[in-house]
């Protein structure tokens, strides 16, 4: 039997209920697969780091923290934000930490509308919005690199500086051709603004053309960040694989999750492609502070983390019976949380999800 283990990291806000949550689905699964041929288990180690952590130990995470997940399989992420600490601090001090610590830059954000889901845009059919974001995670706008001069001067300064380097764009480029011919459509959009930023931007589209003719099999467009939003809204079927700098993909993954129903539906994969380090898994919707504590939570956006981590794993069959799982809840409209504007918890779903995976190995 094959054991997993698997780093669970809650973090903050309703990521303390959501990781739970996909742990006991993960087990759920886990317990299901007893009966099969090729049954494995899950070795989970909880980590208390985040906000509560900082107010304890003036840091987010332990110094050596990454040590500690080093030897893990994968890592099961829920959010990092707390409206008592500093963005800056919350975000740099653990998640980053870990995706730049780990070098996962590859962050893929698959998009589509679920059974049962009534997504904002009045003319677009299901099959119409069926998308993977490919965000490259370790450089460009979140670099890190920059600083501030003459604080509280009238000639105070700030900057942020964009670093990207032929190696970083070429590995997601790569990358992204290579998820997008292993797509149905081999179909492609490159995302860039090189009209504009005419420096950084306008190597991303060398590249991308140099990268392209490795893969002959793929279609690819390059369309400017600002159109392709116009396009995500109108033309959502001219879509499918899509891939843009940390920046770019950072927000229009959002949208793309808000176009598909919810920010509560959707997941994340922070990849190390070379499996040099353990990935991590997240749901993209945030600490959530507003409604932490209460039962709220749509762990749905986990689920499907979970999903992207089995597959990683190899565990493609488990992997299947969850998407198949989830699909089977988000079509019980009795099931909505309330960010799909329906009254059932995050206990209410974690235990439909749970039953229907144990009656699935019957």
């Amino acid at each position: 039997m094959k054991t997993y283990k698997i780093a669970c990291i809650p973090g903050d806000g309703i990521g303390k209920e959501v990781v739970p949550a996909g742990q006991a689905v993960l087990q759920a699964l886990a317990n299901a697969s007893q009966l099969a041929a090729n049954s494995f288990k899950f070795d989970f180690e909880n980590f208390g780091w985040g906000g509560d952590w900082y107010r304890a130990h003036g840091e987010m995470m332990p110094q050596d923290g990454l040590a500690a997940l080093r030897h893990k399989d994968a890592i099961l992420f829920g959010s990092a934000g707390d409206p008592h600490i500093a963005d800056h601090i919350t975000l740099w001090g653990l998640r980053l930490k870990i995706c730049q610590g780990f070098d996962q830059y590859a962050n893929v954000r698959p998009t589509r509308i679920l059974p049962g889901i009534d997504g904002p845009l009045k003319n677009c059919k299901r099959e119409d919005l069926d998308w993977v974001i490919v965000r490259e995670n370790s450089e460009g706008e979140y670099s890190g690199v920059g600083g501030r001069v003459h604080q509280g001067h009238p000639i105070e300064a700030a900057t942020d500086v964009s670093i990207m380097t032929r190696a970083g764009v070429e590995r997601i480029m790569r990358f992204a051709f290579k998820l997008a011919a292993s797509r149905p459509r081999k179909l492609l959009t490159v995302v860039t603004k090189s009209n504009a930023q005419r420096h950084a931007m306008v190597m991303w589209d060398e590249i991308a053309l140099q990268v392209s003719k490795e893969y002959a099999e793929v279609t690819w467009d390059k369309v400017l960040v600002d159109a392709c939003t116009d396009r995500m809204v109108n033309r959502p079927a001219t879509l499918d694989t899509l891939v843009a700098t940390n920046l770019h993909a950072d927000i229009l993954s959002d949208l793309a999750a808000a176009l598909a129903g919810s920010l509560g539906l959707s997941p994340t994969a922070n990849i190390d492609p070379e499996r040099r380090y353990p990935s991590m898994f997240e749901p993209i919707h945030g600490s959530a502070f507003d409604i932490m504590g209460k039962g709220l939570a749509n762990p749905v956006g986990t689920f499907w983390s979970c999903v992207m981590l089995l597959e990683h794993l190899g565990e493609t069959a488990a992997a299947k019976i969850l998407m198949g799982v989830i699909e089977q809840v988000t079509a019980d409209k009795s099931l909505h949380t309330g960010d799909l504007g329906g009254k059932a918890t995050t206990a209410m779903v974690t235990q439909a999800v749970c039953d229907r995976i144990r009656q699935s190995a019957v």
